[in-house]
């Protein structure tokens, strides 16, 4: 385990969990890798030292926007624009002293609500106060075109030199009024450019948009069914968001001759696969994000496919880095861990299954069974959802994932968890459906 540790920069540790030994003619190394971030989240509400601003004080640390969906289905029923506005005002209470802040709101286009002025504003009670009283202003009325506000909250998080760039999108509608090819063309320019969480409201969204959204963002989503929930929700949004300490951290990884990596996923506390993701970062060497980070604990799953060795050979499968970009161009090493592989005739310790490993890949698993049973079913295959929907119950009921059981349990009868035999229920509610196709990313960590 390596430490990075600096002032004002969140101390990162990494674990690595692994079985290393491989048969003779072995060639896939499986690996967890433990992130962890101390230290972070600590500023106790007051912005970190930065360049002076023009005013005379440090120059915000973080930037935020809220995008609130204002189209016309958000007047049915009328509580769910009154619901979003206090919502919003709780988010905006919520961001502290010195944090830069915009709302938008989003119909067809895209409009400044405050501070209206092309940049954001600092938070200080009088603004957060000004905030408020022009989020009285928003009304429903017009179409859903998301990428407009996600390119509008790019330009003003862009306006101002801040380290955490972050957004916060609600919706209660599918995104009619854009074509898809332009929404992705508006995700490919703003990834990684800042993190957005994401929000629908209601059950009339689409849940593979508005998690593509968030993914393609390395944001959290969710669903509140109920509008009544939304200013909870927002409230625990913007906590987050105000608990990020360092941002733009990504997972390096080396590989020696011979050796390719097959793919890297984020496991906990939700299955994210960033292969596709990676940037090149010298010979042999690999970028990953991972986003912003407070203080939080992430894992991920490595393999790595290396070339066939001799029993009683070893080698270095992967070296893992985390690195932090510099101003200068140059990367700082937060901390390092070293993936190892062993070649053995010992048929005990090759067939040995590390904990972690299993435990991941069954919630990986979990993940895509319970999205292919739910696909299923909309498509009137009912065998084919209750086979999937029941290896998805055999699974969560194995790992412990008692909240992703209990939300299987709205859409199947279990007959027998251990077994995976399910019914499937007659009626379901759209947001029991929504909900569980919504969170069926979410995993729990291997007890210990």
């Amino acid at each position: 385990m390596a430490k990075f540790s600096k002032s004002n920069v969140p101390q990162f540790s990494v674990d690595i969990y692994q079985n290393e030994f491989l048969p003779e003619g072995g060639r896939e190394v499986n690996a967890i890798v433990t992130v962890t971030s101390t230290g972070g989240g600590t500023s106790g509400g007051q912005p970190l030292p930065g360049p002076a601003s023009a005013g005379g004080g440090a120059a915000p640390s973080a930037g935020v926007v809220i995008m609130v969906d204002c189209s016309g289905s958000m007047e049915y029923p009328p509580t769910k624009m009154r619901n979003a506005r206090d919502a919003t005002a709780v988010a905006i209470d919520t961001i502290r002293d010195g944090v830069a802040f915009a709302v938008v709101g989003g119909t067809h286009q895209a409009r400044e609500v405050y501070p209206a002025n092309g940049t954001l504003a600092v938070a200080d009670p009088t603004t957060r106060a000004q905030a408020k009283q022009a989020l009285r202003k928003l009304t429903a009325g017009g179409g859903t075109a998301i990428g407009t506000w996600l390119r509008l909250a790019d330009r003003l998080l862009a306006s101002t030199d801040v380290a955490i760039r972050h957004g916060i999108l609600l919706t209660d509608g599918r995104n009619e009024h854009e074509k898809p090819e332009d929404l992705q063309a508006t995700l490919d320019a703003c990834t990684g450019r800042f993190t957005c969480d994401a929000r629908g409201v209601g059950t009339d969204w689409e849940v593979k948009e508005l998690t593509g959204i968030a993914s393609a963002m390395l944001g959290s989503v969710d669903i509140v069914a109920d509008p009544a929930g939304l200013a909870a929700d927002f409230q625990a949004m913007m906590e987050n968001a105000m608990g990020k300490e360092v941002a733009d951290v990504s997972l390096r990884l080396w590989t020696p001759q011979g050796s390719e990596i097959k793919f890297v996923k984020q496991v906990a506390p939700t299955v994210e696969d960033l292969s596709a993701r990676r940037t090149e970062a010298g010979p042999r060497a690999g970028d990953y994000p991972t986003g912003s980070w407070g203080d939080e604990s992430r894992d991920y799953h490595v393999c790595v496919q290396v070339p066939v060795a001799g029993v009683g050979q070893e080698m270095l499968a992967a070296r893992l880095s985390l690195v932090l970009p510099q101003p200068d161009g140059t990367v700082e090493v937060l901390s390092q861990g070293l993936v190892r592989a062993v070649w053995t005739d010992d048929m005990a310790a090759s067939t040995r299954i590390n904990p972690q490993v299993a435990h991941y890949t069954g919630q990986a698993e979990l993940a895509q069974v319970i999205q292919q049973g739910l696909e299923a079913r909309k498509s009137g295959d009912m065998d084919g959802a209750t086979a999937k929907l029941g290896r998805a119950v055999q699974l969560a009921s194995a790992s412990g994932n008692e909240d992703t059981a209990k939300l299987l349990s709205k859409v199947v009868d279990v007959v027998d968890a251990a077994s995976g035999t399910v019914r499937l229920k007659a009626r379901v509610a759209d947001a029991d459906e929504m909900t569980l196709e919504t969170r069926s990313t979410k995993t729990v960590r291997v007890k210990k």
